[in-house]
């Protein structure tokens, strides 16, 4: 039977030992070891285990203390649920584990590998510290939400009348089983909701989950940071058509001069950024620049905006963080240039004129945002995020983003053949999801995190959850089967 390395502090003192784990886990462990972590013999490179114990320490952080502010989780129940079963994250049956309740820290390590250590600083979430480092070299700070509590707004700003299930056109015993499916589906699904004509006619949360729970998203923040920089485009710091305003590429003779911010927002900048996606060892290696941002303790900002000339801008759609990144480092040095606090600035710039309250953005230890992928959102928030762009950035008669902005996101990026992405947005133009209309486009993140918006059909529907695979079969059945039962 595997066993897990713990340090568990209860009661306010420290419990030392080992922890035998259920042997439903050891078997699910067992599996994914055989499938994704060939013998240390094998390995191509072990400075894997420093990086997978690393990403398993800001996962462990991450799903105690940020959706544990919601919804109480153990560490137990984090590592078997969230982090080992799943390859991508290469969890060794050797690594021990702790987990500081009074400090707010996990720390990952084995015979071999360093400690690896991240810390939780409350409306900033959980960062993965330095090598060595016992802090981070920014200053948290708390991010108030201005404004009233959910209960005591109207929705889409509060929770107030959120519910319609009566809607007109909605044949409900039919939309109930296809929530009902999709829950039962083996998908891990903790969330799904369906917003149509502005209201929610239909969810389902998985036990100990609700519609509050923060979740990570994964790359559905790439979606939130082109909607910053619609909001700054919208204020007049800049257009799509200027060039990249980042001062290293400005030099004379410098080939990314010709970077303008529309490539940035359609991931067509033609920077060289190396992306080996996130499954197992293999990924968990240094020249895996695109995932490193994960499991590094980088400076994120500076690894992205770094990356040298590869192709020419706007000729071909690569999906590399270093577009969406580049384009976060734009947003801070805009936002600090006009001296507003950054940290603070998504949730006013855009986040509470949309009525979310629950969004964690987790930065680098330089207090850089990682948007590319360590936010964690509600499914209340992605709703509203949703509406946002079905209502072409206007919330409630506050005009958030460009007239035309959901056109931009929704317009195959130059580069992108079949249709498949616009800005920091993926489409179905290409019929990638065939029993979906092909208007429909979605933020999406790794291991099936959804808010896709379909304006033939004034809807948005949010799903989230760690998949374990299979997940575009599902999502077109799923989005069917909810859409079948509206005709």
């Amino acid at each position: 039977m595997r066993r897990l390395g713990n340090r568990l502090p209860l009661e306010g003192g420290l419990v030392r030992g080992w922890v035998l784990v259920t042997l439903l886990l050891a078997l699910v462990l067992a599996g994914c070891g055989s499938e994704g972590a060939p013998a240390d013999g094998d390995l191509p490179d072990e400075r894997f285990r420093r990086y997978a114990a690393g990403i398993g320490a800001h996962h462990l952080c991450s799903g105690v203390f940020v959706v544990g502010r919601v919804t109480e989780r153990s560490p137990e129940t984090v590592l078997a649920e969230d982090i080992a079963p799943f390859v991508g994250f290469a969890w060794q049956d050797d690594f021990e584990w702790e987990v500081d309740m009074e400090d707010h820290s996990a720390t990952v390590w084995a015979a071999d590998v360093n400690p690896r250590t991240a810390r939780y600083h409350g409306d900033q979430g959980c960062t993965l510290l330095e090598d060595g480092a016992d802090s981070v070299r920014f200053t948290p700070v708390p991010v108030p939400r201005d404004q009233p509590p959910a209960a005591e707004q109207d929705w889409p700003l509060g929770d107030r009348g959120a519910e319609e299930p009566d809607q007109p056109g909605v044949d409900r015993a039919a939309l109930d089983a296809a929530l009902d499916a999709a829950m039962d589906a083996g998908q891990n699904t903790r969330a799904l909701a369906v917003v149509r004509h502005g209201k929610i006619i239909g969810e389902r949360y998985a036990p100990g989950f609700t519609r509050n729970t923060p979740q990570i998203s994964w790359s559905e923040g790439k979606s939130l940071t082109a909607a910053l920089i619609g909001a700054l485009i919208h204020k007049g710091h800049f257009t799509l058509d200027d060039p990249a305003p980042v001062a290293e590429w400005r030099v004379e003779g410098d080939p990314r001069g010709g970077i303008l911010m529309r490539h940035l927002l359609t991931m067509s900048s033609g920077l060289d950024m190396t992306n080996n996606g996130l499954a197992g060892p293999e990924s968990l290696l240094p020249d895996n620049e695109h995932m490193r941002v994960y499991f590094d303790a980088l400076d994120v900002f500076e690894h992205a905006s770094s990356q040298p000339y590869g192709i020419e801008p706007g000729s071909e759609f690569r999906y590399r963080n270093s577009d969406p990144l580049t384009l976060g480092r734009i947003v801070r040095e805009t936002v600090e240039a006009n001296g507003k606090e950054y940290l603070t600035h998504p949730q006013r710039l855009v986040l509470d004129r949309i009525g979310s309250r629950d969004f964690v953005l987790e930065p680098d230890p330089w207090g850089n945002f990682i948007l590319s992928g360590y936010e964690y959102g509600s499914a209340a928030d992605w709703m509203r995020f949703g509406l946002l762009h079905l209502w072409d950035g206007e919330f409630l008669g506050d005009r958030i983003l460009p007239e035309g902005w959901s056109t931009f996101v929704s317009t195959p990026s130059p580069g992108a053949q079949e249709g498949e992405y616009g800005g920091l947005w993926w489409l179905n133009l290409g019929g990638r999801h065939p029993d979906i209309p092909s208007d429909a486009y979605w933020a999406a993140g790794y291991m099936g995190q959804i808010t896709m918006v379909i304006p033939s059909r004034d809807m948005v529907i949010v799903r989230l959850g760690p998949s374990p695979g299979g997940f575009d079969a599902y999502l077109n059945e799923t989005v069917a089967a909810i859409l079948a039962a509206l005709d």
